[in-house]
């Protein structure tokens, strides 16, 4: 598995009995993507990293360096699906509007090379991954080092924030997920954790 920003070194195809998920989250200064194969429910992280855009270019410009990253990205690791991250609804309107671009940027992108694509609700994503559709980046990281089997995630929270993306997909193709919720409404962390060892340990 390697962490990687943009010029990185193309990669061969995983077995084909694989399947490639791209995860992506958009963004206009900052792209974070993420690259698993997975077969069966068992799942592996291939890269992770993230593409940054100068402050200062033109919004042309950025939309068509996101275009270009991403096609970057399907190239060398040929993946079969791409899962984005929704939109947000905030009340600034404009960088709204920027966001809904980049995200249809990348998503252009993936439908040029032909991929399937899905989108995921931010909420959609912490559930899937943590149990908690409000779990903070903190722990939404520490379960994908335990799902995943890794020692250490990027620096980058935007790349950690795509794996998820991708992994989230990943149980909703396979029925797992972390669904776990107390009596009280809730969810309780507790629970998740002696329910799902395997995920946890």
């Amino acid at each position: 598995m390697t962490h990687t920003q943009d010029g990185a070194v193309p990669k061969s195809r995983p077995a084909l009995t694989e399947r490639i998920i791209l995860g992506i989250d958009p963004g206009t200064t900052v792209m974070g993507f993420g690259v698993l194969a997975a077969e069966g429910s068992r799942i592996r992280l291939l890269e992770a990293g993230a593409i940054r855009f100068p402050r200062g270019d033109d919004h042309t410009l950025k939309l068509r360096a996101i275009f270009r990253g991403t096609m970057a990205i399907i190239d060398r690791h040929l993946p079969d699906e791409l899962a984005i991250e929704a939109q947000f609804f905030g009340k600034n309107v404009q960088s709204m509007l920027k966001l809904g671009r980049a995200q249809g940027v990348a998503i252009a992108a993936a439908l040029q090379r032909d991929l399937s694509v899905v989108e995921y609700a931010p909420k959609r994503i912490k559930q899937s991954v943590t149990g908690n559709g409000n779990a903070a980046k903190e722990q939404v990281a520490a379960m994908l080092l335990s799902i995943l089997r890794l020692s250490e995630l990027p620096a980058s929270t935007d790349a950690t924030d795509a794996v998820a993306v991708a992994v989230c997909h990943h149980f909703a193709n396979t029925g797992r997920g972390a669904q776990v919720t107390s009596r009280k409404g809730g969810t309780d962390w507790a629970a998740f954790v002696r329910n799902n060892p395997d995920r946890t340990s």
